[in-house]
């Protein structure tokens, strides 16, 4: 049983059986639920000591002194909203629930301060030369571009070094000096980072043959420096490890409506009519678990796409899995992309 599915308690449970439940448990919140696991509201150590200040006795049923309108997070809340809200609310605990209000989860700030330290090497891809933003990217590399006050390619940085990771590689071609000033070895984080340059541009997959593979010794995040995302990067790597595989390719959802009225025929007579139909398709999303041993089955200086060589595993008989992106995600690959993103960031 998960931890915070221990805190759940009937709303008939006492006080008392309450406070035997907060010591045991030692998150400091019993969670109140009916039967369906409908949350009803919340009770803390705070609360306890309000209803033993006006004298409720402990046999006192926990729904006549629980906090009936708790804040709650839901699932595909980033850990930076979740930490805005515990901070504006001065809560240590967030109950996370479902479209039906069921309890589902339970963040506290506590665990969210301290993540544990993950080993995965990240390897960030800078190279491009960011055509489609010129005339931006005649004196900047599109991942030196600023969102708001920070670079793209540091809020990627961040979201990883947030989740615990500490290993990145950074692959440069296009004003490589740009990037290496700005983000050096690391140390301003805490964090190691080291350069990968491509003399010629290798494409997204043949830089993988640049990396000191003797050092790549679990799956390798691979990651474009264009993306703006709120992917829980744990929740990939957990995935990837679950389903074993060459390689997880992270995928999202993509609507395209077709604007006119599409005839379904056979030979010269209509069989039906659909008006303005919509298409539904998974898009590659840019972003990549790879095992170690498909890193090092990468030679150097040779020149491959990532679709391709996963495409390569995939005719080998190897498993490439998908993994779709609910979460905020956006591709800064045009004008309009880099605009969106400025108006947006503040959501995130």
């Amino acid at each position: 049983m998960k931890q915070w599915e221990q805190t759940l308690v009937d709303p008939e449970c006492s006080m008392e059986e309450a406070v035997a439940t907060l010591d045991r448990v030692a998150v400091r919140i019993v969670m109140i639920v009916d039967r369906q696991r409908r949350l009803l509201g919340t009770l803390t150590d705070g609360d306890i000591r309000r209803a033993l200040l006006k004298q409720r006795p402990l046999s006192t049923p926990v729904r006549e002194v629980m906090c009936s309108t708790p804040r709650t997070a839901e699932p595909n809340w980033s850990k930076e909203r979740i930490l805005t809200v515990m901070e504006k609310f001065q809560l240590l605990q967030l109950p996370v629930i479902d479209d039906e209000y069921k309890v589902i989860g339970l963040e506290t700030l506590h665990d969210l301060l301290n993540k544990p330290q993950r080993n995965n090497p990240v390897f960030l891809m800078a190279g491009g030369f960011g055509t489609r933003l010129r005339p931006l990217t005649h004196n900047c590399p599109k991942p030196l571009l600023k969102v708001g006050d920070k670079p793209i390619l540091e809020l990627i940085l961040e979201r990883f070094i947030s989740s615990g990771f500490h290993r990145f590689f950074i692959s440069t071609h296009y004003m490589p000096e740009m990037i290496r000033a700005h983000f050096g070895d690391g140390s301003r984080w805490g964090v190691s980072i080291r350069y990968i340059h491509e003399d010629a541009p290798l494409g997204t997959g043949g830089a993988l043959g640049l990396l000191p593979h003797d050092e790549i010794d679990l799956p390798l995040f691979v990651m474009n420096g264009d993306l703006l995302t709120t992917l829980d990067f744990e929740n990939l790597l957990e995935f990837h490890q679950t389903h074993a595989g060459a390689a997880t390719m992270c995928v999202r959802e993509y609507e395209y409506c077709v604007p006119y009225g599409v005839i379904q025929s056979d030979g010269h007579r209509i069989r039906s009519m659909v008006e303005k139909p919509v298409q539904r398709f998974f898009i590659n999303a840019g972003i990549y678990l790879l095992s170690p041993e498909l890193v090092k089955s990468v030679s150097a200086d040779t020149r491959v796409d990532m679709p391709t060589l996963l495409e390569h595993e995939i005719s080998a008989g190897r498993d490439v899995n998908m993994f779709p992106i609910h979460e905020y995600w956006l591709d800064i690959g045009r004008m309009e992309d880099f605009q969106r993103a400025q108006q947006e960031f503040g959501s995130l």
